[in-house]
């Protein structure tokens, strides 16, 4: 399904979506990117080839299809619940260096 067509041509199909320059300027201005005019007018053509190609699916025949979440069946593996003993807070707490309350205490991280 793939388009093997060795030009550049921003839409695949005549009446394709295009994005032009000013709207990928304003998305660049939004996100406080600096673009080139060569960028600008690559970008605008990769993204109308992204939306031919979103079009391209929209057309699909997906009627009788089933939707699904993954490709492959999964089966939720569930262990049982039941509760176990645990130490108490205060075993752990034995071993810190330094502690704050129930916490262990540790030197500030100041970025």
């Amino acid at each position: 399904m793939a388009n093997s067509k060795s030009d550049s041509s921003p839409s695949a199909t005549p009446g394709s979506p295009r994005l032009d320059k000013s709207a990928v300027a304003k998305v660049a201005e939004l996100s406080r990117l600096k673009l080139s005019d060569a960028e600008l007018e690559s970008i605008s053509q990769q993204l109308s080839m992204v939306l031919a190609n979103f079009e391209q699916l929209a057309e699909v025949n997906t009627q009788d299809v089933e939707p699904m979440v993954t490709p492959t069946d999964l089966t939720l593996r569930l262990r049982e619940d039941r509760v176990e003993r645990r130490e108490p807070a205060e075993a752990f707490l034995e071993n810190a260096p330094d502690r704050s309350g129930n916490l262990f205490k540790v030197p500030p991280v100041v970025g």
